[in-house]
């Protein structure tokens, strides 16, 4: 038997035989462990219930607010019936030459002008107005016109001595006065700013401040502060 045994392994059939049954063996192995595996990968999804499940949040977008254009109304144009009549003066106008003012004298003011207040006269020893200038200078220096004008009146004055008046335009008259004797000038003459008039004397009233010049300035009349007529 064991002989037999020995004989029947030692055949080639026998690993033939042996070699299909092993074959057999792992095909019925693999369908079975597939069968197995299919079940589980066949099994259903699960199913949701909608009816229980939560709704989604719903985002609301905010509406942009609708822009309104306000459109002012055009103002009223006042309408102009007719124009205002305007009177039209047709007077010619003469063109006036600038007036030209200088100074009479360059020197120190001795005496200021003085109408509101009276001044003490050393030479007459008493206090009155003092309607000009006394304005200090050596005996001979020249005399100047003050500004443009017509020599109104050459006259001796008991108390101030030689004096040439000057009428200008605007209702001024100049007066220079404590001239020398014979001054350069006669009534009637034009003369224009700054030409020389007369020399510095003495005014017999007011001896005792020295040679000088009194200037005087009238407007229409009354006396005004020659400083203001130079300065304007």
């Amino acid at each position: 038997m064991q002989n037999k045994w020995e004989a029947i392994r030692g055949s080639v059939g026998f690993y033939v035989t042996l070699a299909v049954c092993l074959l057999v063996a792992g095909i019925s192995g693999y369908f079975l462990l597939v069968e197995r595996k299919e079940p589980a990968a066949k099994a259903e999804a699960p199913v949701i219930d909608t009816a229980t499940a939560a709704p989604a949040p719903v985002i609301e977008v905010a509406e942009e607010p609708e822009v309104i254009e306000v459109i002012s109304p055009a103002p009223k144009v006042k309408e102009i019936t007719s124009m205002p009549e305007v009177p039209v003066d047709d007077t010619p106008v003469t063109a006036e030459a600038p007036r030209i003012i200088v100074s009479p004298l360059k020197g120190e003011v001795l005496t200021a002008f003085s109408v509101d207040q009276l001044v003490y006269d050393p030479t007459l020893e008493d206090w009155r107005i003092h309607d000009g200038l006394d304005i200090s200078a050596e005996e001979g220096t020249s005399v100047l016109a003050a500004s443009s004008g017509t020599v109104l009146s050459v006259h001796d004055d008991a108390l101030m001595g030689t004096t040439v008046t000057l009428e200008h335009d605007g209702g001024y008259q100049t007066t220079y006065a404590g001239l020398q004797a014979d001054p350069v000038v006669e009534i009637g003459d034009s003369v224009s700013a700054g030409q020389i008039i007369g020399a510095v004397g003495t005014a017999p009233a007011e001896a005792a401040r020295g040679p000088h010049l009194h200037f005087s300035v009238e407007k229409d009349g009354d006396a005004v502060d020659p400083e203001q007529f130079l300065n304007t």
